[in-house]
């Protein structure tokens, strides 16, 4: 069993879905292990992991609508504002998305399907750096 570990950062500019399929990509190559998982892990907890369609951009701006109009920014109700009305809000998109994926390695290659790419869906309004980490973990 061999184990790669890799970190990078991606720059966001507010609320919406960036890639990061090819960057875990390389990281994968750069492994030389060609079976086994692949674990991605964001460390912050107002932005997300998810894997959606990479295709069609429009699937993804339904996406951030429905969070918009299922976690509303501004809601009387919530109590923890203190970095602003996308405060809560981006706390709780997190944990309805999550914040690691495990991907299956095989030959070589992320076994994501034809139209499937792993995104950060970043939660905030401003711009951010987001750290991620990536474990490779398997067979040569």
């Amino acid at each position: 069993m061999k184990v790669h570990s890799a970190r990078f950062s991606v720059s966001t500019r507010g609320k919406g879905t960036y890639e990061i399929t090819d960057r875990v990509a390389t990281i994968v190559r750069e492994s030389g292990i060609r079976d086994g998982v692949t674990t991605v892990f964001v460390s912050h907890t107002s932005c997300s992991l998810i894997i959606m369609e990479n295709a069609d951009p429009s699937a993804r701006t339904d996406l951030h609508a429905y969070f918009d109009r299922l976690v509303p920014e501004d809601a009387p109700y919530f109590v923890h504002t203190c970095e602003g009305p996308d405060d809560m809000p981006s706390h709780i998109r997190m944990v309805l998305t999550d914040v690691d994926k495990n991907i299956p390695l095989i030959g070589g290659r992320l076994a994501l399907g034809t139209w499937q790419g792993l995104f950060l869906f970043e939660h905030r309004r401003a711009p951010h750096t987001r750290h991620i980490a990536v474990s490779v973990m398997g067979m040569g």
